[in-house]
């Protein structure tokens, strides 16, 4: 079969949806498909060989974050040549209603068409236009709807109501049984609670160090280790200058393999997120790497894991609740083994093998069919 990804976003950026597209592309290639993915791209050096660049990426404040999309209305003649050129099978737009790209390209393409929803009440401006605007031209040019997980999909079902198919993202298990192991400096004897994201607000940073430091008087041998690009906000500096606090470890962005060895490095893995996730890809690597969790009762949390089983669950934006359920796993080394245990066996679920086949699947229904006159 031959399929085209498309992607709303920077490629050259690694992100939830980018890293999504990745991924995906590599399992399908391996069962033998040809992909091209196509997208915004602002570095040409960074990207695949089967990418193809369409767009120049601007940056759109999106979702607590910053999307980069290309908002160039001049794209369509040239998507036009390049699907008519490759003559896909199948056409899956990823964020089909953020940016020009995959709106451009449904609206010329000429095969089955597949849009896969990642967000949770988003507040981009292109997706509040597309509520009021592309129901009626784009929507229903989409011959399959998938969503990553139920909030998603509940959420993207009160603008665009379908049948949408749930089909989550995926994890690369290999990554953590046959990855690097931990940091030797980090193995000294005190014990490492990881956070890994942006530092965005949305991500809860400032809570997560507001707890920290009610439990760094009863555990000096505890550190806290923040991977992942930006800087921390101005609440999470003047948490730190007030309090004092020592044993906070910021490491910025790291590769893929780095990433893995911090997972591996990390007694405890908590993210504190606020809201606005459909998804905890992280908590997912977390349980991959063997690690507990702590985390916020978000949904895009609870769709992923159960409170007491792979990890505990903390209300939002409380410090006070996010310190109790850290100090607990510090305390009952037992407790931690069994939910890293439990989500070990969880993550199994989420495998990329596992997952990219039930893409392939529903891509086979909808061409199905498409083919017997089920167009809508």
């Amino acid at each position: 079969m031959k399929i085209a990804l498309v992607s709303a976003f920077d490629y050259s950026f690694h992100g939830g949806v980018t890293d999504h597209i990745r991924n995906l592309s590599s399992q399908l290639e391996a069962a033998g498909h040809e992909v091209l993915v196509t997208g915004p791209c602002s570095d040409m050096e960074r990207v695949p060989e089967n990418f193809v660049p369409m767009g120049k990426p601007v940056p759109i404040p999106s979702n607590g974050s910053i999307a980069r999309v290309s908002i160039s209305v001049w794209l369509s003649p040239r998507i036009k040549r390049f699907l008519n050129r490759e003559a896909f099978d199948i056409i899956h737009l990823h964020e089909p209603f953020s940016g020009f790209v995959p709106l451009n390209t449904i609206s010329v393409s000429e095969t089955v068409n597949v849009g896969t929803f990642h967000s949770y009440r988003s507040s981009s401006h292109f997706f509040r236009m597309g509520g009021a605007v592309l129901t009626n031209p784009y929507f229903r040019r989409l011959h399959g709807l998938i969503a990553v997980s139920e909030p998603a999909r509940d959420f993207i079902n009160q603008h665009f109501p379908g049948d949408y198919r749930v089909i989550p993202n995926g994890i690369r298990m290999d990554q953590f049984v046959d990855g690097a192991g931990p940091f030797p400096h980090l193995r000294d004897g005190m014990i490492n609670l990881l956070f890994l994201g942006r530092l965005e607000k949305r991500k809860g940073l400032k809570y997560l160090l507001s707890a920290f430091s009610r439990l760094k008087w009863n555990w000096p041998n505890l550190r806290l280790i923040v991977v992942g690009p930006g800087k921390p906000d101005d609440d999470s500096y003047r948490i730190m200058s007030e309090r004092n606090l020592r044993d906070v470890m910021f490491v910025g962005g790291v590769s893929e393999e780095d990433k893995v060895r911090y997972y591996r490095s990390a007694d405890i893995y908590c993210s504190p997120a606020t809201g606005r996730e459909s998804f905890g890809v992280v908590l997912l690597e977390a349980m991959a790497a063997g690690k507990p969790i702590v985390a916020t009762s978000i949904e895009g949390h609870a769709s992923v894991m159960t409170d007491g089983r792979e990890g505990l669950l903390a209300p939002p934006k409380d410090d006070e609740a996010l310190a109790n359920a850290i100090e607990r796993l510090i305390h009952d080394p037992g407790l931690r083994k069994s939910l890293a245990a439990n989500g070990y066996e969880r993550a199994q679920r989420f495998r990329w093998e596992k997952v990219a086949g039930e893409v392939m699947d529903y891509y086979v229904e909808c061409i199905e069919a498409t083919r017997a006159g089920a167009l809508r």
